[in-house]
């Protein structure tokens, strides 16, 4: 998209390295006790007490991962911290600190950055944790970004995706489906808009599926009531590579197989809508779709009294011996082997 006239342009190589890193970081004030140092010095220093500490890293490709035709940067950078932050609630942990390291080209300028890092840091108020180093690059093409990010758990209320027992509860949060439904929305119009600069997008009022997609939101919550009901899932993943495929990450480390009930997983009504006109098949999306950033847990059953009155979690099947399969039980009676269809980060062509 073309940069729009009058506004200020800051070249980085007139800051330098440091210089652009002091600007980017200043308004970035420590917020937990665990943050001894934070921004410049060799490394961050963190104190974490008798807690474990859980950590974990996802990188971010232009033109993989996001598209900036349609993704403001503001949103990318909160987007950023939320993927990781994710990753440490799917743990029952609580995140404290992220690092953030960029590679930009020379078409992104100081002020393109500033608003990268606007997102980045109401990303760590609204999570409450502390930015607290990271580096930048240079980079011959794009903007690749890496977030690392710094969680504190107790020994024994970790979930890991090895602890699934036959008998277990499957659970999911929120809604899924919706994020890969707005990606549909946001291609549509970019490929209009290529085919015709001067149309106008037509998003159809369709804010939470596009939002679910380009400002999606970590499930802090459900931690924070996991820990006010006393419940430790016995295994747990964030869905960021589609349901299906989540599933199969804690059935395989698990040693177990599954029964999912189609009428157990949770479809927001608009996602249910757009799918059909796009001629999807709404469960098809819910559980291929990734980047919902929900938590899909197992519980003991004897722990179901705990989660029945919880909200926004619904209890979509059962774990079943490793004989018996992964297996998805459809609307319509029937029962069909589940396939893992989400996100693969490899194609078959890079890897040769």
């Amino acid at each position: 998209m073309p940069e729009q006239p009058n506004i200020k342009r800051t070249e980085i190589r007139d800051l330098g390295e440091f210089g652009l890193i002091d600007r980017l970081t200043a308004a970035f004030p420590l917020q937990n006790e665990s943050s001894v140092k934070g921004v410049g010095d060799d490394a961050a220093v963190i104190d974490n007490g008798g807690f474990m500490t859980v950590v974990s890293t996802d990188m971010l490709v232009e033109g993989i991962h996001f598209d900036l035709m349609y993704t403001p940067l503001k949103h990318l950078g909160y987007k950023s911290v939320v993927v990781n932050v994710s990753d440490i609630y799917a743990m029952n942990a609580t995140p404290r600190q992220v690092t953030v390291s960029i590679a930009i080209s020379n078409r992104f300028s100081v002020e393109a950055l500033e608003e990268l890092y606007d997102g980045i840091r109401a990303a760590c108020t609204h999570y409450g944790v502390d930015l607290v180093g990271g580096d930048t690059t240079s980079s011959l093409k794009g903007l690749i970004i890496s977030v690392t990010a710094v969680g504190q758990g107790e020994k024994e209320k970790l979930a890991y995706r090895s602890g699934a027992r036959p008998g277990d509860l499957i659970c999911l949060t929120g809604d899924v489906g919706a994020a890969y439904l707005g990606l549909q929305i946001l291609e549509r119009e970019k490929q209009l808009y290529l085919s015709n600069p001067g149309i106008q997008p037509d998003l159809e009022n369709q804010q939470y599926l596009v939002s679910r997609q380009l400002k999606p939101e970590a499930r802090k919550d459900v931690i924070e009531m996991f820990a006010q009901n006393k419940l430790v899932p016995t295994s747990m993943i964030d869905v960021s590579d589609g349901v299906s495929s989540e599933l199969f990450h804690i059935c395989k480390q698990s040693g177990v197989g599954a029964f999912l009930e189609e009428s157990g997983v949770p479809i927001h009504p608009e996602a249910q809508m757009m799918a059909l006109k796009f001629g999807l098949d709404p469960i098809t999306c819910a559980l291929s779709g990734g980047e919902d950033y929900e938590l899909l847990f197992t519980i003991d059953p004897s722990d179901v009294e705990k989660i029945k009155y919880l909200p926004d979690i619904y209890i979509a099947g059962e774990i079943t011996p490793a004989a018996d399969g992964i297996k998805l039980h459809t609307k319509g009676g029937n029962i069909h082997d589940l396939k893992a269809q989400g996100w693969q980060h490899f194609e078959e062509e890079n890897l040769n």
